[in-house]
């Protein structure tokens, strides 16, 4: 009988700063007359804007399919096409479907591992709110940008409105949780190393993601974005069957970069074999 054994999670947690405006949409509601043409998405309680774990986990998966060249070759509604394994076998071979996961359907069934990446909503800190608060933006907490498109023939123009977080903005903490897995109980050793290399892909997608953007209008200057102030940490087993036994703080203020270039792998793998 197959079975899988969780050894532990590792949590990546820090502060997203917006070096450009940021615009991650959302829904009015309502339409309103001489109201904004493209509003950002909100927290419905305190009407705050934030970034939602979707976007971002949606971004960098895009991102690392570029960088592995996955085939696009799953429909998602009428327009939209993304990468998804339809066969075990590219499955096992692709670090971007291992991380995010994949529908278990059709030929998948039963022959692939929990989803490994989570990636919480991140809020706006308490000193981007109370900055925010005390300036005089164009709405609560956000600006609004005016874009104008022209005629290329009769230079007639047609303006448009976005709301973006202003620039300079900080969101946080975020946190990221990836899970390690084993199953069969054979290898143990062999497939660890495998779970930190997906971990690494993660990086890899967060960095790919500060050289992107975040949000809409990239093109247009919007979206640019740093990880900051990372602190990562490892929970393993122990941690959650002994409620005294303290997660291990790996690394604090580091930057994306260097934690790829760290020996992050070596530090778990030393603390798995120390239970």
């Amino acid at each position: 009988m197959p079975s899988i054994q969780l050894q532990g999670k590792i949590f990546l947690r820090g502060t997203i700063h917006a070096r450009t405006g940021l615009h991650i949409g959302g829904n009015s509601g309502e339409l309103d007359i001489g109201g904004i043409d493209n509003p950002v998405i909100r927290n419905a309680f305190n009407r705050q804007p934030y970034i939602p774990g979707s976007s971002m986990r949606g971004k960098m998966r895009g991102l690392l399919d570029r960088h592995f060249n996955n085939a696009l070759e799953k429909s998602v509604g009428r327009d939209v096409r993304v990468h998804e394994c339809q066969d075990p076998t590219d499955y096992k071979t692709c670090p971007v479907c291992q991380v995010f996961g994949v529908a278990p359907q059709g030929d998948m069934r039963g022959k692939t591992m929990p989803t490994r990446l989570i990636v919480r909503d991140t809020f706006l800190t308490p000193e981007s709110l109370e900055i925010l608060d005390r300036t005089d933006t164009d709405t609560d907490f956000t600006e609004i940008k005016t874009e104008v498109a022209i005629d290329r023939i009769t230079s007639a123009a047609t303006p448009r409105q976005q709301e973006r977080v202003p620039a300079g903005a900080t969101f946080g903490p975020f946190q990221i949780v990836h899970s390690l897995y084993t199953h069969h109980e054979n290898d143990t050793a062999t497939q660890l190393q495998n779970e930190l290399e997906f971990f690494q892909t993660v990086l890899t997608g967060m960095e790919l993601l500060e050289d992107d953007y975040l949000g809409g209008s990239g093109s247009r200057g919007s979206g640019q974005i740093a990880f900051e102030n990372l602190t990562i940490t490892f929970k393993s087993r122990q941690c959650y069957e002994n409620a005294e036994a303290p997660p291990l703080t790996i690394a604090e203020n580091i930057e994306v970069n260097a934690l790829r270039q760290s020996d992050y792998a070596s530090v778990i793998l030393k603390d798995m074999s120390s239970e």
